[in-house]
């Protein structure tokens, strides 16, 4: 997956937050193109599958799953995700587990701005490998 855009941007200057704001959408995107190519669905199915995997809590989930496989620079963004202060409450969730997905979110981000297309693809992998088991 290449950038959508040819605009420029220091992955390192943005904050954590903003990171999170566009991987929650690669994450989502990840998301609806597994399931959509999996099977011909009622976009009902499709919807109601896509929340399940996008929600806080399985994001926390993928997170410990695979935070012994990811270098140093990527925890790092996940802690730093994870630590950012937020202006509101999570709702229907634990604190704990929209941190820990705010973290995810901000790695999808700095991987997707960074260009590296074959470490999100790994990355998403082992994600959806772990929760098929």
């Amino acid at each position: 997956m290449e950038k959508l855009t040819n605009k420029k941007c220091d992955v390192n200057m943005l904050s954590p937050l903003n990171l999170a704001f566009i991987g929650d959408t690669v994450f989502d995107l990840f998301v609806r193109e597994k399931l959509v190519c999996e099977a011909n669905r009622p976009v009902s199915k499709l919807h109601n599958k896509a929340a399940g995997m996008v929600k806080a809590s399985a994001q926390a989930r993928a997170v410990e799953r695979i935070k012994d496989k990811l270098s140093e620079q990527e925890q790092n963004v996940i802690r730093r995700g994870r630590n950012a202060h937020v202006n509101h409450k999570a709702k229907n969730m634990s604190e704990a587990d929209y941190h820990l997905a705010t973290g995810l979110e901000a790695l999808f981000g700095y991987l997707y701005l960074k260009g590296e297309t074959d470490r999100l693809n790994e990355i998403f992998e082992m994600i959806t490998q772990e929760e098929e088991t």
